[in-house]
């Protein structure tokens, strides 16, 4: 199935591990030219090896590193993406995470932690980049929030309202830009085997002094499906969002937890 990707560039947020770095694995293997932005130029250029491994072109991955927390930082790395490998035909978000602190405990700097690592991560390099989509005429974004944004936990409520901004935001974005030709999608994935959660079953594992895989094996069981997902498995429904063949789909909240999340 030809998803009209090919040649496309894409820019990924957080590209640089788990979900992030999964996303620019599928796009190019769609033909897709990617950029990668983390903070670590370290972590990007670790990527990057592990991208060219798989035989990719060395012409066809690029990094960033910037602090997209910081609004200049986030548009000098959306020009320098625009400079190494012409304008941007898709933006996917997947930069930052809030913490995780108990109500009682948050502080009026966690509040602004929060927004700053979740929101404005998106935001910095969302609002300029869609100014120059829409200038074009076309151009496709998939903003990966998080489930949080619309299930409140009690160690989680600023980390999950800045998600619920995000949504909030994706969805008046794509009211707004729809005429411009530009479509803004959000996908909110559930537990996902990326290097955090591994850290969290290992964590797991030895409070509870068993094997990394039987903590595995319970974190599964706990799910519908009987296990949680891949970040591959992510990254297909992000592919699909920014492809042509969804091309009337925008506005979207995709929610990809194996329907651990029972709500309409």
């Amino acid at each position: 199935m030809d998803l009209d990707l090919n040649q496309k560039h894409v820019l990924i947020t957080g590209g640089s591990k788990g979900i992030g770095l999964a996303c620019a694995q599928a796009f190019l293997a769609e033909g897709a030219v990617v950029t990668l932005i983390s903070r670590s130029q370290a972590n990007l250029d670790a990527a990057r090896s592990q991208l060219l491994q798989s035989g990719v072109q060395a012409t066809r991955v690029h990094v960033c590193a910037a602090d997209l927390r910081d609004p200049t930082e986030a548009a000098r790395a959306l020009e320098q993406a625009c400079v190494a490998a012409g304008e941007i035909d898709v933006l996917v978000n997947s930069a930052g995470a809030a913490s995780r602190i108990p109500a009682f405990e948050l502080t009026p700097e966690d509040w602004q932690d929060a927004m700053n690592s979740k929101f404005f991560s998106y935001i910095n390099i969302l609002n300029p980049a869609l100014k120059r989509m829409g200038q074009r005429g076309q151009g496709s974004v998939v903003n990966i929030v998080g489930i949080g944004g619309k299930v409140a936990s009690a160690v989680h409520v600023a980390g999950g309202a800045a998600n619920a901004a995000l949504l909030l935001a994706s969805a008046g974005l794509a009211a707004a830009y729809g005429p411009k030709g530009v479509r803004v999608n959000a996908l909110n994935p559930g537990r996902t085997l990326t290097g955090r959660m591994q850290g969290l079953l290992e964590a797991e594992a030895a409070q509870h002094h068993i094997s990394l895989e039987e903590a595995t094996r319970r974190a599964g069981a706990k799910m519908p499906l009987g296990r949680v997902a891949e970040p591959s498995e992510i990254a297909n429904a992000v592919v699909f969002l920014a492809s042509g063949k969804a091309s009337y789909v925008s506005g979207a909240m995709l929610t990809v937890d194996g329907a651990l999340t029972a709500i309409i």
